[in-house]
């Protein structure tokens, strides 16, 4: 006796679309058959169409009945309720064929009228959701109707851009890290954390428990970003990357027309002079007001001030600047020495075009000439604080006698920089606290570093993703360029519409969002260098069509907006329209599978793990904080 249920038969063949005439009219949900428990032929379910040796797999789409003794549509002998007048009708959208025991999507073999239908047995559905044996892989769940195991292939899966879309409350978070938490109890546990490394951008602090992604302690790092408290991580930044014109640019939000151009200018000459061995800062700024007195109107008046309140700034020893103070402006364009015997009426002044005809012996007394005695002088003084200074403060202090070189000699309109000034003084305030410059930073991160953003204030959450994307993506293309890939990089965004959001793309005419094309080259390239990008978001339709574009696999949960789904149809060519209509309605941890690593769109549920082990993003029982 044959141990398959027989349904029906193929009455209709229309491309991949067929119409299956039902035998009976059964409606259970699930049928017992041998012993086994097999779903009955509901939307969504799997049915068998039997082409000799060959068993087509299709899924129902849609199902309706036909009143087979009132055609004529008429009231008045209406037998719909009598005896065999009602049969039923099931549509089913072909899906794949199992053939030698393997399952796989080929248009090699289509339906047939008169093709006999059946259930879909237990042994066939492993076969459908099954990887073939010699593949690595991961258990992620079951899936929804069947009950089935779910089973993901690592090469397949992993080794490619991945997105978890839902609402909040759906499940994602828990997906998120369920993947990677399987991904790292799997057999090559070892080999991954030697191998590659993984990169997680937290917004919402909720993978910075201790025993998520499976503990692994001496495998991890955890940066807590805090620009609001005292105490806070810092991030392993090389200078290239930090001291970037493109990058600042967007710390800063310099504008375009105006401020980019000073910076990008100013950027460069910090980079081409404090390289140098001998560089001495004091003597290299104290030019410039060498330069104001011996240029006479030609450098706006306001300038020599400017100066002098900017090295006060930065110089502790204010003292320097008694006799720098004194000096007097006239009208010739000339700057004449008052209040000292030292200097007679005639020998007091400092004349136009004389920079080089400058008594050693007035450069001395105005402090503007290094004496030997530390801090005793501006030079020095102002030199001494450059020593002591980080990286972030020299960039700050060489930025702001930068500005006095461009306004003195109306290179640059004080009323376009100033403003940026402002901005540039917090920023960098910022990024002191939370960045640490380094030579190298290969020693410097473990296999997995999750960089918690939860207490980090806008700029820093807008600068730190796109820097450390951007530093690991081009190490890792510098240590894979023109060869195989031996190792691998991976970066999981969390609450990704946070940064990727299309509203940015473009600041002004002509000025192209820098963080949106690191991301989009990451997506686009990114895979050849094998280094791998994981986006998760409740807002899909938010985030830039290029990179959603670039996704090869996905995992969908509960999502509702329009916008998304529709953002969600245009990009998933895996996911057929019945699965697509379901989105809506999925539950809790309930999710569709879908991509190049699935042959099959899976409708799969996901279960928690402890509540130690997962992400810290339960919902809030009002009534146990009302108790």
């Amino acid at each position: 006796m044959t141990k398959t249920k027989k349904l029906g038969v193929i009455v209709a063949v229309d491309g991949p679309v067929s119409n299956v005439g039902m035998y009976e009219m059964t409606n259970d949900a699930d049928l017992i058959w041998f012993g086994d428990i097999l779903t009955g032929p509901k939307i969504g379910a799997f049915l068998t169409i039997n082409q000799n040796d060959i068993k087509i797999i299709a899924s129902v789409m849609t199902e309706k009945v036909l009143d087979q003794q009132n055609t004529i549509k008429s009231t008045e002998f209406d037998n719909r309720y009598s005896k065999n007048s009602i049969n039923r009708v099931v549509q089913i959208k072909t899906c794949g064929v199992i053939a030698n025991g393997n399952f796989e999507v080929t248009s090699s073999f289509v339906p047939m009228i008169g093709n006999e239908v059946t259930l879909t047995t237990q042994e066939e559905l492993k076969i459908i959701y099954s990887i073939k044996n010699d593949e690595p892989v991961i258990n992620i769940g079951r899936s929804i109707l069947e009950n089935q195991p779910v089973q993901l292939s690592i090469n397949s899966f992993f080794a490619s851009h991945v997105g978890v879309f839902g609402n909040t409350g759906s499940g994602k978070s828990n997906t998120l890290h369920k993947l990677y938490l399987e991904l790292f109890k799997s057999n090559f546990k070892d080999k991954i954390f030697e191998k590659s490394q993984f990169f997680i951008i937290d917004f919402n602090g909720e993978y910075t428990g201790k025993d998520l992604f499976n503990g692994n302690s001496d495998k991890k790092n955890v940066f807590n970003i805090n620009t609001r408290g005292n105490e806070t991580d810092k991030i392993f930044v090389t200078k290239k990357y930090l001291f970037d014109a493109d990058i600042l640019s967007i710390l800063f939000d310099a504008r375009p027309a105006t401020q980019v151009p000073f910076l990008r200018n100013a950027i460069e000459a910090f980079s081409n002079t404090t390289s140098q061995a001998e560089f001495d800062f004091g003597t290299f700024v104290t030019g410039t007001i060498k330069k104001i007195l011996t240029t006479g109107n030609s450098a706006i008046q306001d300038s020599l001030q400017e100066w002098i309140n900017t090295a006060k700034k930065f110089v502790q020893n204010q003292q320097v600047f008694d006799n720098i103070d004194k000096l007097t402006h006239y009208g010739n364009g000339s700057y004449k020495i008052v209040g000292t015997k030292q200097f007679t009426e005639k020998d007091a002044y400092i004349n136009v075009g004389t920079v080089d005809a400058v008594s050693l012996g007035k450069w001395q007394y105005l402090k503007l000439m290094s004496n030997g005695n530390s801090n005793t002088d501006i030079p020095s003084a102002l030199n001494e604080q450059w020593i002591k200074s980080s990286e972030i403060k020299k960039l700050n202090m060489f930025l702001y006698f930068q500005k006095i070189h461009g306004i003195a000699w109306g290179k640059i309109n004080p009323e376009h920089i100033n403003p940026l000034f402002s901005r540039i003084e917090s920023s960098l305030k910022s990024l002191e606290k939370i960045i640490e410059i380094k030579d190298s930073i290969s020693s410097d991160y473990n296999a997995i570093n999750i960089f918690n953003l939860v207490h980090a204030n806008q700029e820093i959450t807008r600068l730190v993703p796109m820097l450390i994307s951007k530093m690991f993506y081009d190490d890792q293309k510098e240590i894979v360029s023109g060869q195989s890939v031996t190792q691998t990089k991976h970066l999981i965004v969390d609450e990704a519409h946070n940064i990727l959001n299309t509203e940015h793309k473009s600041i002004g005419d002509d000025w192209q969002d820098y963080r949106m094309s690191v991301f989009e080259e990451i997506i686009k390239e990114g895979r050849k260098f094998g280094f791998y990008l994981t986006l998760s978001s409740q807002r899909p339709a938010d985030i830039s069509p290029t990179i959603m574009s670039q996704i090869h696999n996905y995992i969908i949960h509960r999502l509702v907006n329009e916008k998304d789904l529709r953002m969600l149809e245009n990009t998933m060519p895996t996911l057929d329209k019945s699965s697509y209509q379901k989105i809506p309605s999925l539950g809790k941890g309930e999710a569709i599978i879908t991509g190049n690593a699935m042959q099959v769109p899976v409708f799969v549920r996901i279960p928690k793990e402890g509540k130690k082990n997962r992400p810290n993003s339960d919902d809030v029982k009002l009534t146990d904080i009302w108790v």
